[in-house]
Order: structure tokens, then C-alpha cells, then sequence
């Protein structure tokens, strides 16, 4: 059940009820617009990864802006872009059992529909559903370039998965999906570097062997937030898959940018809005958002703007701050923003996006396909 908005279009921001999930327009703005500029030369195209925002309204901004559609990890992901007007769907994960897979196919007589494999026995039920269905469904291989996820083994492992789907009544083989997630957030710019120069030539081998037999790679996907410049500049990848770029998060804020800063190109625009509910001592404060409000996997939340007041505990409906300042004026009621550890997965949490301009509610985006697990 959808929750309603905790805001209404034109109001103060100090007016909107907390927690809720507030989008920087400005910001989110100008990120969009800097990594279509950055890969605008390149001749790479932009697949970003809608598993981060969960949006079409998002989705098709990014599409506006010269993206040539979107990645979703699930069926019901894909069943939310296509039904909200994104007509070109790379499903970058592996779908397996009948129901999914006959969603899959259903789905791909209305939009472009690509989907990842790395199992021969997936092959022939996607070849099955695809030919019941009466569509050619555009298949990838998911090869492991290093993240030990999953993928299949690179060069002849991927040959005979090729050589299958090339085979298969109903499918085409589309290429590769060559994502080094491990490497997003190695902090360190050289290392990062040096784990996609690693992937890269795994992938490189794979296409080698793989036009060798006659079997063209057409679109070799990968590439996050956090390396796509390696992997755009590489003359490998052709497609990349960054997510995270249009909000940021506290996590990837910790990784060092060439210049050994921390930080990087992007903006934070995403943030979950909170209110002070309890200030029992100098040193602490209690809001009220906490573990249903956040993700805290990749640690604890930032406080936007406020060095000397630190978010140390979540609790279901409670989040604990240490005040290092005594003298920090804080009192109950008053509002603040959290940069999120993980923007993935906090914003699974939320039914709206409530977008600001300045200091005034312009929009409210609704998270489609929340809760999209399936």
C-alpha cells in the first residue's frame, strides 16, 4: 500500500513531515548532465542502472538527456519502466523459474527487452518461454571479470554459452554484461584503476574468442558510478551501467578521486529528511529516522552540513546523535538532512521522492517500483 506524500507541491521545505526522501533538483540536475557530457565524445552509450532510483519519471530524464535506456536486476523492476513509458529494458541479472521467465517474455512483446544468463539450463528455458511467446529476446552473457558473484568463467566457458544461445530458437545472442562491482568502492584510485584494467582484459579475451567464431559482441555492458571513466576509456565496454552518479551517497563519498581527495565528481542530492525528537543531554539527540527510515548497510548516515554532530546508532525508529559541540543549537523539532550510507536500498524504503528547489517543494516523484523484489 502506498504511503501519501509527506509533503505538498509548493510548500516550505522546513513544512514537509519527516522522515521523507528529499531530491535536490539542482543537484540531481547537474549530475545528470555531467555524465552525459563526460561519455558525449566517447561513442560509449549510457545504460544507467534504475535499480538505484526505482523511477520512470528518472528514468526518462536520463533517456532526455541522451541515455539509450535503462538496466533493472528484476522482472518487476522491467514490468515498472515499460508500464511507465521506458521502452528499452536490460534486465542485468539472471531470471530463472517459469513465472519470472514467462513474465519476461510477456514483457518483451511490448518494449525492447534484454535479459542475463550464465547457466546452460536458463538458456533453454528463456529458448522455450521466448518461442511460446512468439519473440526473439536479445540474451548477454554474464561473464565474472573478478566481482566471484555471478558470471561464468571468461573465454571458452563464454564460447560454449554463445554458441548455445546462437543456437536457440527465440533468442539472440546480444553480447556481454562484464560488471566489477567489488571494484566501485575500492577507495583507492590506483587499485580501482588496476581491478578494471583487470576485468577489462578478461572481457577483451572473451570478445576476441568469441568473434573468432563468427559470434559478434554487439553491446559488452558494465561499468558503475564509481569506475565508468576506466571503462568508457578503455575501448572495451561500449555501454555503461551507473546508477548511483544521479544521487550519491556517504559510502561512495569515501572514494579518492585522482587527485587523492575524497569526494568525486557528482553531488550529493539525495537526502532523508528528519526531525529532532528528543534532546535529553548536551552531547545527545535522538530523530526519527531510523532503521525503517535508512539503510545502514554501508554504515551510518552523514549529517548534511553539520561536521561536530555525528550519527552513531540506528534503532527501528530512532537515530542516536552525538553532539561533539555541547554548545550546537539543536533543540526538538528542529530539522535536519541525512546523507544515507547506501542510496540503493534507502530508497526502497520510501514511496515518494520529494523534490526541492531551493527552499520550496516543486514535485513529488512516486518510487514505482519500490518494494520490486520479484
Amino acid at each position: 500500500m502506498s504511503t501519501r506524500p509527506a509533503a505538498e507541491v509548493g510548500m516550505p521545505l522546513d513544512a514537509v513531515d519527516t522522515p521523507a526522501l528529499l531530491l535536490d533538483l539542482d543537484a540531481f540536475e547537474r549530475n545528470i548532465a555531467r555524465l552525459a557530457g563526460a561519455v558525449a565524445d566517447t561513442g560509449v552509450r549510457l545504460r544507467p542502472h534504475a535499480k538505484s532510483h526505482k523511477c520512470p519519471v528518472i528514468a526518462l530524464r536520463q533517456m532526455a538527456s541522451g541515455a539509450v535506456g535503462v538496466c533493472c536486476q528484476k522482472v518487476s523492476e522491467a514490468e515498472a519502466m515499460v508500464y511507465g513509458g521506458v521502452p528499452d529494458v536490460l534486465v542485468s541479472n539472471q531470471i530463472v523459474g517459469a513465472p519470472k521467465i514467462a513474465r519476461l517474455v510477456a514483457l518483451a512483446k511490448q518494449a525492447r527487452v534484454a535479459v542475463c544468463v550464465d547457466d546452460a539450463a536458463n538458456v533453454a528455458a528463456l529458448s522455450e518461454a521466448a518461442s511460446a511467446f512468439g519473440v526473439r529476446l536479445p540474451v548477454l552473457i554474464e561473464v565474472n571479470v573478478g566481482a566471484e558473484r555471478c558470471g561464468v568463467e571468461p573465454g571458452e566457458p563464454a564460447l560454449a554459452l554463445a554458441k548455445q544461445i546462437a543456437a536457440s530458437p527465440g533468442l539472440r545472442f546480444g553480447g556481454l554484461q562484464a560488471y566489477q562491482g567489488a571494484a566501485q568502492h575500492i577507495r583507492d584510485y590506483t587499485k580501482r584503476k588496476g581491478a578494471i584494467d583487470a576485468a577489462g582484459e578478461k572481457t577483451r579475451r572473451t570478445v576476441e574468442m568469441l568473434g573468432h567464431h563468427g559470434l559478434a559482441c554487439d553491446v559488452v555492458s558494465g561499468a558503475g558510478t564509481g569506475t565508468y571513466r576506466f571503462e568508457s576509456a578503455s575501448g572495451i565496454w561500449n555501454e555503461l551501467q551507473a546508477g548511483s552518479y544521479i544521487f550519491m551517497d556517504a559510502d561512495y563519498l569515501q572514494n579518492l578521486g585522482p587527485d587523492g581527495k575524497p569526494g568525486g565528481e557528482f553531488e550529493q542530492s539525495l537526502f532523508v529528511y528528519a526531525t529532532v525528537m528528543s534532546r535529553p543531554t548536551k552531547d545527545r539527540a535522538v530523530l526519527d529516522a531510523g532503521l525503517k527510515a535508512l539503510s545502514v548497510d554501508s554504515g551510518m548516515p552523514r549529517v548534511a552540513g553539520m561536521q561536530d554532530v555525528e550519527y552513531i546508532r540506528a534503532s527501528d525508529e530512532h537515530g542516536k546523535l552525538t553532539l561533539h559541540d555541547p554548545g550546537r543549537v539543536l533543540s526538538v523539532g528542529s530539522k535536519l538532512r541525512l546523507i544515507p550510507g547506501h542510496c540503493d536500498p534507502t530508497v526502497n524504503l520510501y514511496d515518494w521522492y520529494v523534490c526541492y528547489r531551493g527552499n520550496r517543494v516543486e514535485a513529488l516523484w512516486p518510487i514505482t517500483a519500490r518494494g520490486a523484489i520479484l
